[in-house]
């Protein structure tokens, strides 16, 4: 009975680890990245410093 509560934890714990790692992955997708940023669209060339 005990080694089977272990490994409930030990998948409950794998599965937060997992969550963080994803969240974390998806948060520094969606950041805008820092640096010079250069458009060129309809409008013509715009050049940004962020």
């Amino acid at each position: 009975m005990l080694g089977n509560r272990n490994v409930l934890y030990l998948i409950i714990g794998a599965l937060i680890v997992a969550l963080g790692v994803l969240g974390y992955n998806l948060y520094q997708t969606k950041k805008e990245p820092e640096g010079l940023q250069i458009n060129v669209g309809p409008n013509g060339l715009k050049i940004q410093n962020k």
